[in-house]
């Protein structure tokens, strides 16, 4: 049976979202939702459609924006995208069961409509267009679509169809999409294809869709691994995946990581101090979920990428999730791998092979008495952070020069959380 999938997209959700909270039409509105504060190499989350019909890209930053254009900036407010994103979702609700739903992101979501098509009498696109103006009726966001016998399709034909479109709906099927695709360029445009696998295709001497799906496997397969199966029938329009599918899948090994970029400069001993109150908000969420990991990884960028980065991998004697013996498995890691002389920038840590906390591991050197009471201290942190705010209960070390826990607990997804 040929089935039917929905690709919906709300259009430049963020700026959207805050030209509808001032009454603004985003059609006839400058604006870009953007944290000045940053200076002005601060990305742009997003820009109104007038915006982009000006030339403005999304994604760019303050400084870019050419200066005779006169534009509202909106600063980021995480916790109103949030509301949004879930009342529209409670809309998607009505038309279909959360298990024909995969939400992709924030602002875009997957529906298998196959099962209900008959039920509702419609026909895919009206379908479609019902669930836009429902969304656009009730909360004022403009949605693009695409439509497609398989998940990929559905995606290539939202981001590139369904801007040709008056309707702002794309359609594919794998004939139409050989058809109308198959001599696409750039690559990039296509779902999954960044910069350089365009780049590694180029090489090849392939430069569309068509050349992909003409090509010799092997030469791919020498080149992408097993990664070159996915363009192999991507290039052909079809993929086997499914939502159910995604539903069902459990992955086998399981990480938690965190990063941040610094906003200066850090020497090495700030540095460690940023990497410590990281660890501490590991840990407080490993015991949270009841997880315990035996690896640590961290990765340290430099100023200007002057250097390349440093890190690695680092064991622990056992499964833990007590921030003394994290700290102390990170902080050898860093001592020992870390630059002391060049600026630091970028600090990302992870907690690698994870699993649950069904029983206390002992160790004959260590005194377990302490080690339980460690871990019942920080489940009452978690506790008083959850119920009276983040920054209720902080360490000392939160209110040293150069620590960031603070500010980083007003953030949501590293920008400013608002209201």
């Amino acid at each position: 049976m040929q089935r039917t999938y929905l690709c919906i997209d709300l259009k430049t959700f963020y700026a959207s979202v805050e030209c509808v909270e001032r009454k603004l039409d985003p059609f006839n509105t400058n604006l870009v939702v953007a944290d000045p504060s940053r200076g002005k190499g601060a990305i742009c989350l997003a820009v109104s459609p007038k915006m982009k019909m000006l030339g403005v890209k999304n994604r760019c930053r303050i400084y870019e924006i050419p200066q005779n254009i006169q534009y509202i900036v909106a600063l980021p407010r995480m916790k109103k995208y949030i509301e949004y994103s879930a009342n529209i979702y409670a809309i998607y609700l009505k038309y279909f069961s959360k298990e024909d739903i995969h939400v992709y992101s924030i602002d875009e979501a997957f529906m298998d409509a196959t099962n209900y098509l008959k039920m509702y009498k419609l026909t895919p696109v009206e379908l479609t267009k019902t669930i836009i103006k429902d969304v656009f009726k009730n909360y004022g966001i403009t949605a693009t679509a695409g439509i497609g016998t398989n998940m990929y399709l559905a995606k290539v034909a939202l981001d590139i169809t369904a801007k040709h479109s008056a309707s702002n709906i794309g359609y594919l099927d794998e004939e139409k999409y050989k058809k109308e695709l198959w001599h696409h360029k750039p690559l990039t445009d296509f779902w999954q294809i960044g910069h350089g696998i365009e780049r590694r295709l180029n090489k090849l001497r392939l430069y569309d869709m068509y050349d992909v799906a003409n090509a010799e496997p092997k030469k791919l397969y020498k080149e992408f691994g097993v990664n070159a199966e996915y363009l192999i029938d991507h290039s052909w329009g079809r993929e086997s995946c499914t939502i159910e599918d995604i539903k069902r899948y459990k992955p086998q090994a399981r990480c938690i990581s965190n990063s941040q970029v610094l906003f200066e400069d850090y020497s090495f001993e700030k540095a460690r101090l940023v990497l410590k109150e990281m660890v501490e908000l590991g840990s407080l969420r490993l015991i949270d979920e009841n997880l315990s990991t035996d690896t640590v990884k961290l990765y340290i960028g430099y100023s200007k990428d002057v250097i390349p980065a440093t890190g690695g991998t680092e064991r622990t004697n056992n499964y833990t999730n007590v921030y003394s013996d994290l700290v102390s498995a990170f902080l050898r890691l860093y001592d020992r791998t870390t630059n002391r002389n060049i600026g630091i920038r970028r600090i990302g840590i992870s907690f690698a092979n994870v699993r649950e906390d069904d029983y206390v591991q002992l160790n004959l050197f260590k005194d377990q008495k302490k080690i339980d009471k460690e871990r019942k201290l920080e489940l009452v942190i978690n506790r008083i952070k959850s119920e009276m705010g983040k920054n209720k209960i902080i360490r000392g070390m939160d209110l040293q020069e150069g620590a960031t826990t603070l500010v980083r607990n007003t953030l949501i997804g590293g920008h400013n959380g608002g209201e």
